[in-house]
């Protein structure tokens, strides 16, 4: 007699299939009975297994699913039909939802089973196809459609922290990158402020004007920095918004708080800039700084291959989607905005109560 009941043995076994086998083999050798005995079982579960196998088919001793064949069959047409209607009319929107929304009567089970058979259930996009997929509908645009800017602090750099004590270099970095073609424009000051941002807006709208961008329709994207909307306090639009909307069909739009994956572009090269540049190169002083920054950003945007954008460089993506703009669009220099704020005063020629406030 076996010392164990059969079904505690199927319970705790991870393959009960290879139990049932010896039930078989010692049923044919010595009868249902004694084998119902031996195991300590039922004769009517021996009968079952010996009626199951099949020679040299062991899967045929599987359990058999009771659940029904078609789960569905037993929906009523109105319910189904409403299941479908309502996933066609909101396609994100899972089963509990339009269940609780929609006042269906049927399992959310069944509903899901629904919509895999009429082929609405869809998987989950995952983030990497998503990225992919917002790419090509950013492809789609127009050049200069949509301007990133940006500011990065250059003082939590170890590499350029000691050099910047050494020789002054600039501790902030102003970045602005087209969205379709990938091309960026960067400059530099000691500080983040109004004055610089509006500053480094009418170069780049002078720049684009030069090089015949059209910049109708078009849009410069910040965050919400004071250097970009001024006080949060203000009333009036900020100097940087005005210059921007100052250009015919020219927009400055602000992302909402704390999206700031809605500036993934720019934050991209700030990540590129400094693995590539800033923690590699060494300077011998400012005017050596702002060559090597040149001439970066030149490479950038007419030598660096873009895996993402089908490996072209940001100056082919522009020269392949219009032969009207300007080569030089892509060769602009760095600059330090504090020596063209300067710059712009001495060139005024305004002394006393006529000289603008310094950042």
């Amino acid at each position: 007699m076996c010392p164990i009941q059969y079904y505690t043995m199927i319970r705790q076994s991870k393959d009960p299939k290879y139990i049932r086998l010896e039930i078989v083999r010692f049923a044919k050798e010595h009868g249902i009975k004694p084998a119902a005995r031996a195991f300590s079982t039922t004769v009517k579960t021996v009968r079952k297994w010996l009626r199951r196998w099949q020679p040299g088919r062991l899967y045929t001793l599987d359990d058999i699913s009771r659940a029904p064949k078609n789960p569905c069959s037993a929906v009523p047409a109105n319910q189904r039909i409403l299941a479908v209607k309502y996933k066609k009319e909101c396609p994100s929107w899972g089963a509990e939802r339009i269940r609780d929304i929609y006042g269906l009567t049927i399992s959310e089970k069944a509903i899901r089973n629904i919509w895999r058979k009429d082929g609405l259930l869809k998987r989950r996009r995952r983030k990497h196809k998503t990225k992919n997929d917002l790419r090509k509908v950013k492809s789609l645009w127009r050049l200069f459609q949509q301007l990133d800017i940006d500011t990065k602090d250059l003082i939590d750099i170890p590499e350029l922290w000691p050099q910047i004590h050494q020789h002054n270099l600039p501790k902030v970095q102003y970045t602005a990158r087209d969205v379709v073609s990938g091309v960026q424009f960067i400059a530099y000051a000691q500080e983040r402020s109004l004055t610089y941002a509006d500053l480094f807006a009418k170069i780049l709208i002078n720049h684009f004007q030069t090089c015949n961008v059209n910049l109708d329709g078009c849009f410069f994207q910040t965050d919400n920095g004071s250097e970009f909307i001024g006080s949060w306090q203000a009333k009036d639009d900020s100097a940087f918004t005005k210059t921007v909307e100052s250009v015919p069909g020219l927009t400055h739009k602000t992302i909402p708080p704390r999206a700031y994956t809605w500036q993934a572009d720019v934050e991209t090269v700030h990540s590129l800039i400094e693995s590539e540049f800033y923690e590699v190169e060494s300077f011998s002083s400012r005017d050596d700084f702002i060559r090597k920054a040149s001439s970066y950003t030149i490479w950038f945007n007419v030598a660096r291959k873009n895996s993402y954008k089908d490996y072209k460089t940001p100056w082919e993506i522009i020269r392949s989607r219009s032969s009207a703009i300007n080569p030089y669009i892509a060769a602009l220099p760095a600059f330090f905005l504090d020596e063209a704020f300067a710059n712009f005063l001495d060139s005024k020629g305004k002394r006393g109560y006529d000289v603008l406030p310094r950042p």
